[in-house]
């Protein structure tokens, strides 16, 4: 789950960036939703979100939460598992 706020140049770099590591990395085997949280706050309330934009890795394995534009792409594999 990728949480973002609306239009905003840190949160559509975010969105290209993941977007781009999945598709790279994970081709066909990953599920990506993005939440804006201006339209679904109690979504972000519920997973208590207090930065953005923040990616949260649900499964599998443990719950990982990384914050920031996703542009370090090893910092980003290495949250999401990918060796």
């Amino acid at each position: 789950m990728l949480f973002v706020a609306g239009a905003s140049p840190n949160s559509v770099k975010a969105v290209s960036n993941i977007k781009s590591i999945c598709d790279k990395y994970l081709k066909g085997n990953y599920i990506l939703e993005i939440v804006d949280v201006y339209k679904s706050p109690e979504v972000a309330q519920k997973e208590q979100i207090i930065a953005l934009p923040t990616l949260i890795k649900k499964k599998p394995d443990v719950e990982r939460r990384l914050v920031g534009d996703m542009s370090e792409t090893e910092k980003v594999k290495r949250g999401l598992g990918i060796f």
